[in-house]
């Protein structure tokens, strides 16, 4: 068995690392795949020419190079049925609180609430695509991918639309209240998903580092609506409201390219 170290220079998500897997499932031979996104770098155990999976990689345009290469015993790799079940508790939570957050949003006239919705969304995506698609075939990962990443993108843009329409009109500000609490509960679940990914056997893993990289981004993003909602009743205002939710949609945009890179 040949044991592969490739660096990525841009594998720094989830994403990367499912468009990676999707490129790579072609080759029959390959038995393992270990990221480290941490350090971005990639290696693969495989029976396969080293060459071949070397410029799959640069097809992708991630800035790959082959390190290093070594041939070692065969070895038995697992899947471990507790990390599975550890991120479908993410993904389920994420989801939850897109609900919640789309909800109350729409109703506190919050911008920030809602762009924060879809961050959430956008979360439950990647780890659907993952964990969804366990054993499908890689068409049915590419469809799903690339309706994930429609569907995010036209949320994001009619998210901007929004934010420009309350920008030049006169709109009742959002009640930030309410902005405060949901955004502290949302707080309080991904800081519960972060210290059960933490605490989990496998953190050293690619897929539990990527999730708590992923938690610990949305952590930040609650607190900014908290800000933007002591701010607006501070100056009297829906412009840090409308300002952080444009922020975030940004995010949320750049995340659903990513996603979409997987259905090519």
């Amino acid at each position: 068995m040949e044991k592969t170290l490739f660096e990525i220079q841009k594998m720094d998500c989830p994403s990367e690392e499912q468009l990676i897997r999707m490129k790579l499932n072609q080759y029959q031979n390959i038995k393992h795949l270990d990221f480290d996104i941490t350090n971005r770098r990639l290696t693969v155990f495989h029976n396969e020419n080293k060459e071949a999976i070397a410029n799959t990689l640069y097809e992708l345009k991630l800035s790959s190079k082959l390190i290093s290469n070594e041939t070692i015993a065969n070895t038995e790799f697992e899947t471990n049925n507790n990390q599975k079940k550890l991120l479908w508790s993410v993904l389920v939570i994420n989801f939850v609180f897109f609900i919640l957050e789309m909800t109350t949003g729409i109703i506190s006239k919050s911008m920030g609430l809602v762009a924060d919705s879809l961050d959430m969304l956008a979360d439950s995506f990647v780890y659907g695509i993952s964990l969804l698609a366990v054993g499908g075939t890689l068409t049915k990962k590419k469809r799903i991918a690339t309706l994930a990443g429609w569907f995010q993108i036209l949320l994001a843009v009619i998210g901007f639309v929004e934010v420009l329409r309350r920008f030049f009109d006169q709109e009742k500000l959002p009640d930030f209240k309410m902005m405060i609490i949901i955004s502290l509960l949302a707080l309080i679940a991904n800081a519960i998903c972060l210290y059960l990914l933490q605490k989990s056997k496998g953190k050293n893993e690619a897929h539990i580092k990527a999730s708590m990289i992923f938690t610990s981004n949305d952590i930040i993003i609650n607190i900014g609506v908290i800000v933007a909602a002591v701010s607006v009743h501070w100056l009297n205002s829906n412009k840090p409201d409308l300002i952080v939710g444009t922020i975030v949609f940004i995010l949320v945009f750049q995340g659903a390219l990513r996603i979409l890179k997987l259905g090519k």
